[in-house]
């Protein structure tokens, strides 16, 4: 699709008569509210605005505009296998990846999941997101993912990472170093975070992988809490070395104790729940129930596209109707009902939005709409659909009605990238082709008998219970009664 007349580089662009949801402390919802944008920026937010001579204009009414989406944790060169994995637990996926074939892609293939999930992203509303790479067998891979980033008009962190080498190993090799000085060049749509994890192994393997990123002055984001793969002991050891610090992005936290929760908090660290992610592949119950309790802010992710969705409306309505089941759950075990949710729609599009945005260091730019702020936009309206009307609870709708197919324009940093529900100046069918390729190497790699196989894992024996009450008799009886 070729780039729209109405939406050249550098001329201002409004959004006429929606409902704002700035996601201020106050939850605000702004009825009938304009949002004026120019060049990169949030000009002015409010009613029947004076706008500069030749501005755009975007008809937002029946609409709801709202900050661009933030996920802080996707494996971005996995969405190339699309739903291959949908009944893996996550001991198939660490079989697959880790140990037999994640050694199998190539530069070429992590670009391709790379493009195809960043493509995926802006559809869906999700202007930045932090793209845990850990697939970065050598440097050439590394750039793949760059250039894949950077041939897409959203706002990405290459989260660094290496699951075939040890942390050690990757961030002190010479050809990490050069890349991070050939490609991280402080450019605002492109940021860099270390992505790798703590065993727990009493020697603390991971110290020099932390010096690194200290030296860097980047984040490090790690899978923390996760069922049999990490624990307590890598908290405390980080905890006790003095690497926990507010920018550390803890992802999963499921399966630690109070302790490690109690020093998460005190470190000001915030966690990336994978709700979708926790609840099927087995990191453990999906924790912001007990993050509410310890204060530890919270951050949406959807973790991979090998498996599930890639937008963040299946995370925030996941997320309500997972922490709002372990309340009524806690309660019924103690006999009680719970008669107020203490979760709400406005707090997870918070998380989706301005929680991404505070997790990542950028909480004074992004995730909220205010004049000042970075432009990075998404209207939610679908005139052809029923679901669109009416809007009672604005946040509600977010969180708990719409979709991706309901995204009709999506803005970041300034730039319109999709409007009328179709991505501007994207090839798809360019990015099919790429994905096709990546797909058939592979499966042809594989072969087809273990293509299957790993798509398709054994499915284990389930006993069904006796049923005393089986009512045949009863039945029996009734008929010759009469």
């Amino acid at each position: 699709m070729s780039q729209s007349t109405a939406f050249q580089p550098g001329r201002p662009l409004v959004f006429r008569g929606g409902t704002v949801l700035p996601v201020d402390s106050a939850r605000s919802v702004l009825t009938d509210t304009d949002v004026l944008v120019v060049d990169d920026r949030i000009a002015a937010v409010g009613p029947r605005l004076d706008v500069p001579e030749g501005t755009a204009e975007i008809d937002a009414s029946g609409g709801i505009v709202m900050p661009g989406m933030i996920d802080t944790h996707r494996h971005m060169w996995q969405t190339a296998m699309r739903g291959y994995g949908a009944d893996w637990t996550l001991t198939q996926y660490f079989v697959w990846y880790y140990l037999e074939h994640g050694k199998r892609f190539r530069p070429e293939d992590v670009y391709a999941g790379n493009l195809l999930a960043a493509v995926e992203a802006l559809d869906a509303g999700v202007t930045t997101v932090v793209d845990w790479s850990h697939g970065l067998q050598t440097v050439d891979h590394a750039d793949a993912a760059v250039d894949a980033l950077q041939a897409v008009p959203g706002r990405f962190v290459l989260a660094y990472g290496n699951i075939q080498q040890s942390p050690a190993e990757w961030t002190g090799s010479p050809e990490f170093r050069d890349f991070v000085s050939r490609r991280v060049t402080g450019d605002d749509m492109l940021g860099l975070q270390l992505a790798f994890d703590v065993t727990g192994d009493p020697a603390f393997p991971e110290k020099p992988a932390f010096e690194a990123a200290r030296e860097l002055g980047v984040a490090v984001t790690t899978h923390a809490g996760v069922w049999g793969a990490t624990d307590d002991a890598g908290i405390r050891l980080m905890h006790e070395h003095g690497f926990m610090t507010p920018e550390t992005v803890y992802v999963h936290a499921s399966t630690l104790s109070a302790d490690s929760y109690h020093r998460i908090a005190a470190t000001g660290g915030s966690v990336s729940v994978s709700t979708e992610s926790e609840q099927s592949a087995g990191q453990g119950y999906p924790t912001t129930w007990a993050l509410r309790s310890h204060g530890i802010p919270v951050s949406l992710s959807m973790d991979t596209s090998v498996w599930w969705s890639g937008d963040l409306f299946s995370a925030m309505r996941t997320t309500l109707g997972a922490d709002r089941a372990r309340e009524h759950l806690e309660a019924h075990t103690k006999g009680e009902t719970v008669t107020h949710s203490a979760l709400r729609a406005d707090q997870v599009v918070e998380w989706a939005t301005l929680g991404g945005a505070k997790a990542l260091g950028r909480g004074s730019d992004l995730g909220s709409i205010e004049a000042g702020r970075k432009a990075d936009l998404v209207l939610i309206k679908n005139d052809h659909s029923p679901v669109s009307f009416p809007v009672l609870n604005p946040y509600g709708h977010v969180a708990f009605q719409a979709q991706r197919g309901d995204v009709h324009t999506v803005v970041v940093d300034g730039r319109v990238v999709k409007h009328e529900h179709r991505l501007i100046d994207v090839d798809l069918a360019a990015v099919r082709r790429t994905v096709e390729q990546t797909v058939e190497h592979l499966r042809s790699a594989m072969g087809e008998e273990e293509w299957r196989r790993g798509m398709n894992p054994d499915v284990p024996a389930a006993k069904v219970l006796d049923n005393p009450y089986t009512y045949t008799d009863f039945r029996s009886s009734a008929t010759h009664g009469h």
